[in-house]
C-alpha cells in the first residue's frame, strides 16, 4: 500500500536542513570564514559568502571555501580544504564537542514538527553528509522521523541537480501528486529553488528577516517560481 495513501500522510514536506531546520551562521558559515582565513590570512565578510551562494552552484561549502581562497589568490587542493574545514566544524577530539557545529540552533518551535507530522510525511534532502546531518538531528530532534533522509553521500550529483528530490519522490511514490501540490520542498538558497523546479516540486523559500541580502534572495526565489517565501520555518503552516 502506498504510504501516502492514508489521510494522515496524504502529502509530503521535504526540508533542506541548513538555514531551514538548523541555524548555521555560526557553524557552517563561520567554518568557511575560518578556513579561508587559515589559508589566505584574510578575514572575509559573511555577505561575501552569500554573494557566492546567490550565484548558485555553491551548495558544497568545501568547494566554496576553496573557490574563495582561489579568488583571493591562494590555490589550495580540495582535500586540504576539506580536512581543515572539518577541524573547525567538527573539532579535534572525536566527540564534536569542540567544533563549531555546537553553535547551531534549532529553528522549529516546540511541537511544530509534531503538528506537521500529524498530517504530512516529513523528509529531508540536505547537502550535508549523513553523519553530519545525524549529529544535529540526534541533538535537536531525537524523536522525530524524517523518511527518507537523503544526504550528499546518497547522490551522485548535488544541488541544484534534482537527483536527491527525485530519489525521495520515487521512494515515497509521490511522483503523480506533485502537480496537485501534495509535495513541497523547503529551502533557503537559489540552488534549493532550482533543484525543486527541476524536479517539478513546488518550492517554499526561507529568507530570514535579518538577512542582509534578503531582497535579492526573495527575487531569486520568485525567478524560480517559489509558491511562498517565509521569514522562518515556523510560518510554514500558514503557507501550506
Amino acid at each position: 500500500m502506498d504510504p501516502l495513501a492514508s489521510p494522515k500522510t496524504s502529502s509530503l514536506i521535504i526540508f533542506d536542513m541548513d538555514g531551514v531546520l538548523a541555524e548555521v551562521t555560526e557553524s557552517y558559515r563561520e567554518s568557511i570564514v575560518q578556513t579561508v582565513k587559515h589559508f589566505t590570512g584574510k578575514t572575509i565578510d559573511r555577505d561575501l559568502i552569500q554573494d557566492y551562494k546567490n550565484q548558485g552552484g555553491w551548495n558544497n561549502d568545501w568547494a566554496l571555501s576553496q573557490k574563495i581562497a582561489a579568488d583571493l589568490g591562494v590555490t589550495v587542493d580540495y582535500q586540504s580544504v576539506v580536512d581543515q574545514f572539518n577541524v573547525f566544524f567538527l573539532g579535534t577530539d572525536g566527540t564534536y564537542r569542540d567544533g563549531l557545529i555546537q553553535r547551531e540552533r534549532w529553528f522549529p518551535q516546540p511541537r511544530l514538527l509534531d503538528r506537521l507530522a500529524a498530517g504530512h510525511r516529513l523528509a529531508i534532502y540536505t547537502g550535508r553528509l549523513r553523519y553530519e546531518a545525524e549529529i544535529t538531528l540526534k541533538r535537536f530532534a531525537p524523536g522525530m522521523t524524517f523518511d527518507p533522509l537523503i544526504c550528499a553521500d546518497d547522490v551522485r550529483v548535488g544541488k541544484p541537480d534534482p537527483e536527491g528530490l527525485i530519489t525521495i519522490l520515487k521512494a515515497t511514490s509521490t511522483l503523480k501528486t506533485t502537480s496537485a501540490r501534495k509535495v513541497w520542498y523547503v529551502g533557503d538558497t537559489v540552488d534549493d529553488a532550482r533543484c525543486a523546479r527541476a524536479a517539478g516540486v513546488p518550492f517554499i523559500g526561507i529568507a530570514a528577516a535579518g538577512h542582509t541580502k534578503r531582497d535579492e534572495l526573495i527575487q531569486l526565489f520568485k525567478n524560480e517560481y517559489a509558491i511562498a517565501v517565509l521569514e522562518n520555518i515556523n510560518e510554514i503552516e500558514g503557507a501550506l
